[in-house]
């Protein structure tokens, strides 16, 4: 069963509340069917993880925008090139089973076919379950974690840019780059797979200046 706080980030994370918008306590606690207790723990919670901010009667829904996101995919990109540096070690000493590197070229195919189709939203969840995976083969939960709170406040924050025109020779790039990530992990080459991570979440932080926003890849 799930604790109130999970209840709450998957509402906010998926968009039932979006960026910018207020939310009452007493919504929440109707929503949820739970008492204002609960509700007010999560919150807080939630406001460390940098998903919400107080407000006169609840909170509201944390955009980041400008310079904020930015940091964001510069913090992104730092933790992502360890993740990947760890994966490419635990490969290279035979830690890592040949069906967990499958699972990793499977969610690359998923988000490249999703967004190939014009299913951003498919796409951008693929996106991150590729990455995660990334993260999970580093087995540093310390960082897994982080990096997951870093995704929450981006995927939160660029949302609406899901639907706007980007570049059209983007996904090829984004699915290449996934490609060589791969490649590297899987040839046991820390150096490699760090500088494919951070430059991957670089490129991605570049589209800032074209759009607003960015889709999280």
């Amino acid at each position: 069963m799930k604790s109130v706080y999970d209840e709450l980030r998957d509402l906010i994370v998926l968009g039932a509340y979006p960026a910018g918008r207020p939310v009452a306590e007493q919504e929440l606690c109707d929503r949820l069917g739970v008492s204002r207790t609960p509700v007010r723990e999560a919150l807080r919670r939630l406001e460390s993880d940098g998903l919400v901010r107080a407000a006169r009667r609840g909170v509201t829904v944390v955009e980041l925008g400008g310079k904020a996101l930015l940091d964001a995919y510069l913090v992104r990109a730092s933790l992502e090139a360890l993740t990947a540096d760890l994966a490419a070690r635990r490969q290279r000493a035979g830690e890592l089973s040949p069906a967990s590197l499958d699972r990793l070229a499977e969610h690359a195919d998923l988000a490249d076919r999703a967004t190939r189709q014009g299913d951003l939203l498919a796409g951008t969840r693929h996106n991150r379950a590729f990455h995660r995976c990334v993260a999970a083969l580093a087995d540093n939960p310390v960082a897994f974690g982080v990096l997951d709170r870093i995704w929450d406040q981006i995927v939160v924050s660029t949302r609406a840019s899901l639907t706007a025109p980007g570049t059209p020779a983007r996904p090829v790039r984004v699915d290449d780059e996934h490609r060589h990530l791969i490649a590297a992990i899987t040839a046991g080459d820390p150096d490699a797979a760090s500088a494919h991570a951070r430059d991957h979440v670089l490129a991605t932080a570049a589209t800032l200046s074209d759009q607003p926003g960015g889709e999280p890849e």
